[in-house]
């Protein structure tokens, strides 16, 4: 199958250094590959998004060089695709009556979920998000960057939520549907999401839905040796197109950018044709 990669941001805020290298990563993995790029705007958490952010975002990946294949796909027009996907799992989703501080409790003692609910409810609890049965084996994978990954979902997170109690959809569901979607065979992604990899791979094998390959790049960190997010008060990189924050970039992804290269034409085309030389 031709390689299909995408880049998939939260319009919750800017573009900060720490996203735009997971979006380079992507976009140059794409292009050396010769395969397509697609963005994602997953707007799915509405009471996270920020109006305009997503326009802003699209706006900063052009301005930086970065142009996707087809039309942008939006989560938040996506409800009826993730209510199909919900029914075609059936049996194997369960209503879980637990409220946010039972399951605080609950993983502060076992470190995932118990299975609270897994059963049946008890007597007057009605059901407030939908889970997911996993079952106490393996999933194995190969990381492109990290090499063999190996999880067991039943000992790490226990069944996990496929829609939440303020019907929200999880984003566990609504990315495997999109991927399956938008035919995506490679995810470039930064690391901090790996732990999600497992439940997946899991998901798209209960939905009979191709498993991509996976490569997760190293993060960004701040001075405190966090993240860069938008928790962290990351600032946005200038939104207009900055070659000098570009060749950052993909310095940080090990390319060693030449110092006279100061456009950002002409520093996509020597990072996409470095495969072939």
């Amino acid at each position: 199958m031709a390689y299909r990669g995408r880049f998939a941001p939260s319009p919750t805020g800017d573009l900060h250094f720490g996203s735009l290298v997971t979006a380079v990563a992507s976009y140059l993995d794409a292009r050396r590959a010769k395969g397509e790029w697609v963005v994602r705007i997953e707007d799915i958490d509405h009471p996270r998004t920020v109006p305009g952010s997503a326009g802003r975002i699209l706006q900063c990946l052009e301005s930086y060089g970065m142009h996707w294949d087809g039309a942008v796909m939006y989560q938040s027009q996506r409800d009826e695709a993730y209510a199909a996907a919900l029914e075609q799992l059936g049996d194997l989703v369960y209503g879980c009556s637990c409220t946010r501080s039972e399951l605080s409790h609950q993983e502060a003692q076992h470190e995932y979920y118990p299975g609270t609910c897994r059963h049946g409810l008890a007597k007057g609890r009605l059901a407030r998000s939908q889970r997911v049965y996993v079952p106490d084996q393996d999933i194995h994978w190969q990381d492109r960057r990290l090499g063999p990954q190996r999880e067991n979902l039943a000992s790490s997170v226990g069944d996990f939520i496929l829609r939440r109690a303020d019907a929200v959809w999880a984003y566990q569901l609504a990315v495997v549907v999109d991927d399956g979607a938008q035919r995506i065979t490679d995810i470039v992604r930064g690391q901090d999401l790996l732990p999600s990899t497992a439940r997946q791979i899991y998901l798209q094998h209960l939905l009979h839905l191709p498993h991509p390959r996976y490569c997760h790049v190293p993060l960004v960190l701040d001075l405190q040796g966090q993240k860069l997010s938008k928790q962290t008060k990351a600032r946005p990189i200038p939104p207009t197109g900055s070659p000098q924050v570009l060749a950052q970039a993909l310095r940080f992804l090990g390319e060693p950018v030449p110092t006279e290269l100061d456009a950002i034409a002409p520093l996509w085309q020597w990072a996409i044709s470095r495969r072939f030389t």
